[in-house]
């Protein structure tokens, strides 16, 4: 693969510590939730970061699918969610909801553009088959 972008994150002491972004102005203090052993739900952590990222991504792929099918439609909002919980195994395994509010489209046609998405955005490609993950719409 020709790489077009890449970036760097450095973590010092992981969900309790800082995550800075090389050749940008991201510098985040780390807490883990209290789901995961912190002591409150303030603060940043992994998930948080990765739900940040995968909802971009995802709503770039969703608008991309729209021009290329050349519909005059408002660009829809992408809610995504992402968990963390035990695998049979006893490690860790993280699940993804991601959600489409899209108007001027009825429900089968918004998920038609949201299973387009699924396909094509590198966030989904990089999780397919690692990590469940959910695709709803909503036509309002």
């Amino acid at each position: 693969m020709d790489l077009l972008y890449t970036t760097t994150a450095t973590s010092v002491n992981g969900r309790s510590g800082t995550v800075t972004v090389a050749q940008s102005p991201l510098v985040f203090e780390m807490s883990p939730p209290k789901g995961l052993g912190g002591s409150s739900n303030d603060g940043v952590n992994p998930e948080q970061l990765f739900a940040a990222g995968y909802a971009a991504c995802f709503a770039a792929a969703l608008h991309s699918v729209i021009r290329s099918r050349k519909l005059r439609i408002p660009l829809p909002k992408v809610q995504l969610e992402v968990g963390i919980g035990k695998d049979e195994g006893g490690g860790f395994a993280l699940a993804a909801k991601i959600h489409g509010v899209f108007s001027e489209l009825d429900k089968a046609e918004a998920m038609s553009l949201m299973d387009a998405a699924h396909e094509i955005c590198p966030y989904s490609k990089a999780t397919r088959g690692n990590i469940k993950v959910d695709l709803s719409a909503e036509a309002q």
